[in-house]
């Protein structure tokens, strides 16, 4: 297996350092978003096309992994396409692209980190497949795994969509969308996107549990950077600057992850 997860890292190595390349050429490294679901599912692809005689859990954790990783890399990519570049790589990189640095920055900076974070979260599905050799059934718990993984999944494309067609309405210019599933959370979609990792995480259980101690770190760092990095604490701060008190009053009322029915105005 060891040597199966080096093939890995090598081909995510040799992808980065393409769109690195990429990147540098348009001046631009915020489509790298998309890469984070669509890279996920190559490193599934990658595990699979090495394992001898696949069994059946292994299919599964493929294909768990390839709807959630591509559905996700073609939206962010075209939300890329549709409104440019993200201002929080902007910020990262504009004192190295006022020195003449843009290349290196954006390789160490934003590039060689992202692929080691993407490594360790996509580790369940890496690990699992690759455990799952013939016979390896879809069993009890491979099936709890997949029931939270829809959950998941209902979630985040659901939650995806209803903010698409909020923004796309000129009406709501300004306003805070607090209805459908963002009236139960304020982060639908993140919510989502934690329970899908979580129950490919249990699909790798299902392959034995001595495989969970090596891979708990993907699911455990997605949730901390959803909740707490990268994800729901720095939109929440952009979006309490530009909606003030209507942002306020939607925290306040509003569960910060888990759904739950939302508190009453008093």
């Amino acid at each position: 297996m060891i040597d199966a997860l080096l093939a890995n890292a090598a081909i995510l190595l040799a992808a980065v350092l393409v769109l690195w390349l990429v990147s540098v050429r348009i001046g631009d490294v915020s489509f790298i978003d998309s890469f984070w679901g669509a890279g996920m599912a190559l490193m599934a692809l990658a595990a699979f096309v090495q394992l001898p005689e696949p069994g059946a859990l292994a299919v599964l954790i493929l294909a768990m992994t390839a709807a959630w990783g591509l559905r996700l890399g073609i939206h962010l990519f075209r939300r890329w396409r549709r409104e440019g570049e993200d201002q929080r790589y902007e910020r990262i990189l504009r004192k190295d692209r006022e020195q003449g640095r843009f290349a290196i920055a954006a390789l160490v900076k934003v590039w060689l980190g992202q692929a080691v974070l993407l490594f360790l979260v996509s580790s369940p599905a890496q690990v699992g497949i690759l455990a799952s050799g013939a016979p390896a059934p879809i069993g009890p718990l491979a099936l709890a795994g997949l029931a939270l993984y829809l959950v998941g999944i209902f979630f985040e494309w659901t939650g995806d969509w209803q903010l698409a067609r909020f923004k796309a309405d000129p009406a709501n210019e300004g306003e805070v969308l607090d209805t459908g599933l963002w009236r139960y959370t304020r982060h639908p979609n993140y919510f989502g996107d934690a329970c899908a990792w979580w129950g490919i995480w249990l699909c790798c259980a299902a392959a034995g549990w001595e495989y969970t101690l090596y891979t708990l770190a993907g699911p455990l760092f997605l949730t901390f950077t959803l909740t707490r990095w990268s994800g729901a604490a720095l939109l929440e701060a952009g979006m309490k600057k530009k909606r003030g008190g209507k942002y306020a009053d939607y925290i306040e009322r509003t569960s910060a992850f888990i759904p739950w029915p939302p508190k009453s105005r008093g």
